[in-house]
């Protein structure tokens, strides 16, 4: 199967990775449009799996302000090189991702970051919840679980998805600027305020 230009500078345009993998993806997908994006995806979250355990002592901190003053965030992100950390694609994830905080409310980068206690208390909550519904004593576990993922999806900022593209996670539009910039981008930390409530 031939693989036009023109499909691979498409790829290119949407996806942000090289054209060598855009035209494998593309290959590897018999030019269907959406399996190569999906494939992209897939290889740019095995890329960033790879690259985890490099240090990422530069980066950005980041502020932005939302609702006429009324929400503000403070993030950081860091990456391996300071040539990244000037990188306009890394520049914009960050100020995307102060954004997407401000709108979606986490609590928490990852589930990891979710203390014991927290996640105690909220499967006994929802052990409780099953126990109402009256269904068999074998299923209230799995009904309870199943509460605590829908936790972890509102509150894990990894697992939320994205407010400008709700088809993917923040987890998957970070393994994504990994597979496009070649270097491991960490999370470290981010703080939330919003007038008259406790952070």
């Amino acid at each position: 199967m031939t693989i036009s230009a023109k499909e691979v500078k498409e790829l290119r345009e949407q996806t942000g990775a090289g054209m060598m993998d855009c035209k494998r993806a593309l290959s590897e997908s018999g030019g269907d449009f959406d399996e190569a994006v999906k494939l992209l995806r897939t290889q740019g979250l095995a890329e960033a799996a790879k690259r985890s355990s490099r240090a990422t002592n530069e980066g950005l901190i980041e502020s932005y302000i939302h609702a006429g003053g009324k929400i503000g965030v403070l993030i950081e992100v860091g990456c391996e090189t300071d040539f990244v950390a000037r990188n306009e694609d890394f520049k914009s994830f960050v100020h995307d991702l102060a954004m997407h905080v401000a709108a979606a409310a986490p609590r928490y980068i990852t589930r990891d970051d979710v203390p014991e206690e927290v996640v105690e208390a909220e499967m006994n909550i929802y052990r409780e919840q099953a126990k109402a519904t009256g269904k068999p004593e074998n299923i209230l576990e799995k009904i309870a679980s199943g509460k605590m993922e829908k936790f972890y999806q509102q509150f894990c900022l990894m697992e939320q998805p994205f407010i400008k593209d709700d088809k993917q996670t923040i987890e998957q539009l970070l393994g994504e600027l990994v597979g496009r910039i070649g270097e491991n981008i960490e999370i470290k930390r981010f703080v939330r305020y919003e007038l008259g409530k406790e952070s």
